[in-house]
C-alpha cells in the first residue's frame, strides 16, 4: 500500500476515534470533570509508552516550555470538561455540533494574537454559524438542559482555539503526542484537586470504559494523526476531521440510539459546511 493511501486511513481511523470519545460522556456515570481527570491520566501513561517504544526523548527544549505546555494543559482540560458536560446536557450529536464552531472561532480570534484582519467572508461564515446554533436551541431560556449544553459546547470549542492559537505560536516546535504528553500530565494534575469519585471507589465498567477513553479513543487517535500529517497536506487532515460530528452522530446512533431533530441536522449542516470552508481557506492560505 502507498505512504500516501496508508496516511489518509489512519487519519479516518483517527477522526472516527475522535468521534467515538463523546460515546463515553454516557457511557460512563461520572461526572465531565472526573471523566476528563481519569482519562487524561490514563492517556498520560499511554502516550509516554508510545513515546518511549519510538526511542523519542520526553525533555523539553528549555525551562521555558515547561511554563507554556502548563498553561496549554490547563486550557485544554477546561475544554475537554467543557467538551463532556456538553454532550451529558446537550446529547452527543448537538454536542460536537456546539464544539465544532472552533474553526470559526479560531479565525474570530486569531488577530488578537497574529495582528491580522478579519474578512468579510469570515464575518459571513460566522453569521451562518450563528443561525446554525439558533436553529439548534429550542429555548432562549438557560434552564433548559439542552440550550445550557449548546452554550456550554460553544465555550469548549473557544478553549480548544485559545489552545491552538497559542500553542501555534509558542509551542510550534514540538510534534503532536509530545506536546499532547504534558497537556494531558497537566490537566490531570490540575483537574484532580476537584475530583468528586476517588479511585477506590470507581465502578468497575467505568474503570474498564476509562481505560478505553484514554488509550484507543485518546493516545492512539493522536499518535495516527499526527503520523497522518507526514504524508498528508493540511488541507486534507482539516477537512477530514470536519467528519468529527458526522462519525460521532452515527456512532451515537447505532450504539446508543440517540436520535436527532431535523432542525438539529439542518443547524448542523449550517455549523460544520462553515467550520469546512474556514478549515479550507486557513490551509490553502498557508500553503
Amino acid at each position: 500500500m502507498h505512504k500516501n493511501q496508508s496516511a489518509l486511513i489512519q487519519l479516518h481511523i483517527a477522526v472516527l476515534m475522535f468521534g467515538g470519545t463523546a460515546l463515553f460522556s454516557k457511557l460512563i456515570a461520572l461526572s465531565a470533570l472526573d471523566i476528563t481527570v481519569y482519562r487524561t491520566a490514563i492517556a498520560f501513561l499511554a502516550i509516554t509508552v508510545i513515546l518511549k517504544l519510538q526511542n523519542k526523548h520526553l525533555r523539553l527544549h528549555n525551562h521555558r516550555d515547561y511554563f507554556i505546555v502548563a498553561g496549554l494543559g490547563i486550557i485544554v482540560g477546561l475544554h475537554w470538561v467543557t467538551y463532556f458536560a456538553a454532550m451529558q446536557m446537550a446529547g452527543i450529536a448537538t454536542g460536537i455540533i456546539a464544539f465544532f464552531t472552533y474553526p470559526v472561532i479560531t479565525v474570530l480570534l486569531e488577530p488578537l494574537f497574529n495582528n491580522t484582519r478579519i474578512k468579510p467572508t469570515d464575518l459571513f461564515n460566522s453569521l451562518i454559524v450563528i443561525v446554525g446554533i439558533y436553529l439548534m436551541v429550542p429555548d432562549a431560556d438557560l434552564g433548559n438542559q439542552v440550550t445550557l449544553g449548546i452554550l456550554t459546547g460553544v465555550v469548549s470549542g473557544v478553549f480548544f482555539a485559545t489552545r491552538n492559537l497559542l500553542q501555534k505560536k509558542y509551542f510550534s516546535g514540538y510534534g503532536g503526542p509530545h506536546t499532547m504528553l504534558y497537556q494531558t500530565l497537566t490537566a490531570a494534575c490540575v483537574l484532580s484537586f476537584f475530583v468528586e469519585t476517588p479511585p477506590q471507589a470507581l465502578p468497575l465498567q467505568d474503570m474498564y470504559y476509562l481505560i478505553l477513553a484514554g488509550i484507543v479513543f485518546t493516545a492512539i487517535p493522536h499518535s495516527l494523526f499526527a503520523n497522518s500529517l507526514r504524508y498528508l497536506s493540511a488541507t486534507t487532515a482539516g477537512l477530514i476531521s470536519c467528519l468529527q460530528p458526522l462519525y460521532g452522530t452515527i456512532l451515537a446512533y447505532m450504539l446508543l440510539s440517540e436520535t436527532t431533530s431535523m432542525t438539529t441536522i439542518i443547524g448542523g449542516i449550517l455549523v460544520v459546511s462553515a467550520a469546512c470552508f474556514e478549515t479550507w481557506s486557513i490551509t490553502r492560505n498557508k500553503r
